[in-house]
């Protein structure tokens, strides 16, 4: 007799995703919407998979009650509504449904490019309001016209494809994709001034991070052609809506097409919804029926198909391990993506070779895990899809990172140690750290020994190794206000080359660390985040 598993389903789905899940018989499907946490905790203990949307909170209380449950499904994107804490300390694996909107979101940003090039909404406007004035909306033809993609991920990949099929040339930046990966796909990649320079179009399909707020800038604007046209279905905040509404103003840029806006809802004397050149929409990229049915279609699948055949796809946490395995795991899991985080923080772009090396007793580990948390930690920095140590060597691959682990057991400084190297185009960056009973440690970046905690911001100089250099570092952090909470130096040799490492409580504003780098000892002097 086939296994029988039960399935609750706390939010709407939209009936296609509900027929999946009903036309398997080993399940036994019930739908009971509405539940707060303490509803969903008391009847939660039997089933193996619960199905959410937004509105269902899995709150601990909720995992605490989940004795049979095996798999979270989130049809849509955002899981900020689960517990993923709670969730992985009881082996349950949370699943999300990332790629099902992605053509919905790409089409909206052709449809508003298209829209900005033909004015299609202000002469809609005018005839509607009894005006026949074709001269006025004379508009642009986009063919031959040179797109810019910035973000060639899922929805950016897509946008270049429809593009090239209405005959423009294409051309593209992201930080983690190789040439041969963009080429590819029909991309000619270039870096992000050149992309400004040459550009007609500029769409925008990267996250929104610190390196990527405010992108989109007076400095950007700058260096693109009279008359650009800034499309931006991506995240409020790359683009600096100050610079562009000056950009529009003296007709540098020539329209914008906006789906995010930095404060959602804008506030209504926002000066961007009072240009007739810039077109808005209410952060409708995902907003189609087709998408919320592939969200409900992708997850009942994923759902399904892990249950039945232990397929994990798109995972949000680790694959299910048992508590035993997790608990072994778990440190070098962390320190692993601290690595990787710290890799990322070192090359300037994209790798195109990730080795994760793991000696003693790191050697007799289960390393698939390990490796994925090293690219998890890698990717994080760049990318906001959501990532997680199943999906994040796909997404590496696809890329075009390759991704190798080698094993050793001969006899090393530490008990266990993993190192991290990456290699680019130009050049490469190693760092390696160590478990020291369960909490992780750095113990060496590009040759140097150190031995510091991966937390908080790390202030990395490389410097002379002469007397002096860190009292003119204490002197110059002292007086911005910036307190030093611990130390770590590395050298080659003596009166060689050195890296220092120095613990701050805070981020170290950029005029801070040029004037750093004016200290005559110090080569250079960077900030990195873990």
């Amino acid at each position: 007799m086939a296994q029988k598993f039960r399935v609750l389903l706390s939010d709407s789905l939209a009936a296609a995703g509900i027929e999946v899940l009903k036309s398997h018989p080993e399940f036994e499907v019930d739908i009971k919407t509405g539940l707060k946490p303490p509803q969903l905790a008391e009847i939660i203990a039997p089933y193996d998979a619960l199905v959410i949307r937004s509105a269902t909170k899995v709150t601990r209380e909720v995992v605490e009650h989940a004795d049979s449950l095996k798999v979270i499904g989130r049809a849509g994107v955002g899981i900020d509504n689960v517990d993923l804490e709670a969730a992985t300390r009881r082996g349950i694996v949370v699943m999300n449904s990332p790629t099902g909107n992605s053509v919905t979101t790409a089409e909206h940003a052709i449809s508003m490019m298209m829209a900005l090039a033909r004015h299609i909404p202000a002469a809609n406007a005018a005839l509607k309001g009894g005006k026949w004035d074709r001269g006025k909306f004379t508009g642009a033809e986009i063919c031959n016209k040179t797109l810019g993609v910035i973000g060639l991920g899922n929805i950016g990949r897509i946008v270049a494809d429809r593009a090239l099929g209405l005959k423009m040339k294409v051309i593209g930046f992201d930080p983690l994709v190789t040439a041969e990966a963009a080429s590819r796909a029909g991309v000619e990649l270039v870096g992000l001034d050149e992309l400004f320079e040459r550009s007609d179009f500029i769409t925008v399909h990267a996250p929104l991070t610190d390196d990527t707020r405010g992108l989109i800038g007076r400095a950007a604007f700058e260096r693109m052609k009279k008359g650009v046209r800034i499309i931006n279905c991506a995240r409020g905040g790359i683009v600096d809506e100050e610079a562009l509404v000056e950009a529009l103003n003296s007709g540098k840029a020539a329209g914008a097409a906006l789906d995010v806006f930095e404060q959602e809802p804008p506030p209504a004397d926002h000066p961007l919804l009072k240009l007739d050149s810039v077109i808005v929409t209410p952060h409708l990229g995902a907003a189609t029926d087709e998408a919320q049915v592939q969200v409900a279609v992708d997850i009942a699948h994923q759902v399904s198909d892990f249950l039945l055949e232990g397929t994990v796809r798109n995972a949000v946490n680790i694959p299910a391990l048992s508590p035993k395995e997790l608990e072994a795991l778990e440190p070098y899991m962390k320190l692993a993506e601290k690595l990787g985080r710290l890799a990322a923080q070192l090359i300037s772009e994209a790798p195109s070779q990730v080795t994760v090396g793991f000696a003693g007793d790191a050697a007799s580990l289960n390393t698939e895990p390990i490796t994925a948390a090293v690219i998890k930690g890698i990717l994080s920095s760049f990318l906001d899809e959501p990532l997680n140590f199943v999906n994040a060597p796909f997404l590496a691959r696809e890329r075009g990172i390759n991704v190798t682990d080698t094993r050793s057991r001969e006899k090393i400084d530490y008990v266990n140690m993993l190192t991290v190297n990456v290699k680019t185009r130009v050049g490469e960056h190693e760092v390696s750290g160590a478990v020291l009973g369960r909490a992780p440690r750095i113990v060496r970046i590009d040759g140097y020994r150190v031995e510091t905690v991966p937390e908080g911001y790390l202030l990395m100089l490389h410097n002379r190794d002469v007397p002096g250099v860190v009292g003119a570092v204490g002197t110059i952090l002292g007086q911005a206000g910036i307190n030093i909470a611990g130390l770590e130096l590395g050298r080659d040799r003596i009166g060689g080359m050195a890296l220092s490492l120095v613990e701050v409580d805070e981020a170290v504003p950029a005029a801070v660390l040029e004037r750093l780098k004016t200290i005559p000892a110090i080569t250079s002097a960077s900030l990195l985040k873990l």
